[in-house]
């Protein structure tokens, strides 16, 4: 599969990183980084990357290792998404954190992360995380590895503003696209203030995950193409969308996905 969006042309793959992911809670799971591993073994030019990893089970340098190593692995193809982290994960390792705490957790998981993949000898003491004298050979690479931050609440997104290469959103609500699409505007428009504070607003990558609204984007080549001009109309550079499964969720026709990237340029 990996190999094949690649052959139909795509720019980018990615898979999630949790423990268990709530839609398939019954169902076979594997560790996103071996699989990313794995999957640069047989591609060559897609972008590969975490949609998302958390702190909900990681450490920012133990994490800035796998960010090291798939860079590597990948030949620079690596695409670093990170997020605040999901209560089902979390529950399983019996963290009992409010929002607000997961939030504070991930400003300092982001700011730590950034600098070790900036520095070398890296000190840090804080509320959630320590490092001593961290070394982080063969870095730096940070200005080679894109860090793209999920958010919809105020702080994520000037968190993504502030740290990020790109943001990935996932909207907010809506019982029908066209109020999901209002809602994921005024999301868009919220990160274009926040970055308007900061000169970094050119270049700066906009991920929408399309499946989140209330329709799955690969029903037809017809509604792929509507959601993601749409998309495109509020500013986003990139949207994303699940490889169709037989079965819910995201049961689709895989000649679907091959009639749209037939329309790729």
């Amino acid at each position: 599969m990996w190999r094949a969006a690649e052959d139909l042309g795509f720019d980018h793959a990615w898979t999630y990183d949790h423990l268990v992911w709530s839609g398939l809670p019954d169902r076979p799971w594997f560790a996103a980084v071996p699989t990313l591993a794995a999957a640069a073994t047989v591609t060559d030019r897609i972008g590969l990357g975490t949609f998302v990893s958390s702190p909900n089970y990681r450490h920012p340098y133990t994490y800035a290792r796998d960010v090291l190593t798939l860079h590597d692995l990948t030949g620079g193809r690596f695409i670093c998404g990170i997020g605040t982290g999901g209560t089902l994960d979390a529950g399983i390792l019996g963290d009992s954190l409010t929002v607000r705490e997961r939030v504070d957790r991930f400003a300092e998981f982001v700011a730590v992360l950034d600098r070790l993949l900036r520095e070398d000898h890296v000190d840090h003491r804080g509320p959630w995380f320590t490092t001593v004298d961290a070394r982080t050979l063969p870095g730096p690479i940070r200005s080679a590895v894109p860090l793209v931050i999920a958010a919809n609440g105020p702080r994520g997104v000037r968190l993504a503003a502030a740290y990020g290469d790109g943001w990935v959103t996932t909207g907010s609500g809506g019982d029908d696209l066209d109020s999901w699409f209002r809602g994921v505007g005024e999301l868009s428009a919220r990160l274009g203030d926040a970055l308007a504070g900061t000169g970094r607003g050119a270049g700066f990558a906009r991920y929408l995950s399309l499946d989140a609204s209330p329709r799955f984007a690969l029903e037809s080549a017809g509604l792929y193409a509507e959601m993601s001009g749409r998309a495109g109309e509020l500013g986003f550079t990139d949207v994303i969308t699940h490889w169709p499964r037989p079965d819910g969720p995201y049961a689709g026709d895989v000649r679907v996905l091959e009639a749209v990237a037939a329309t790729l340029g």
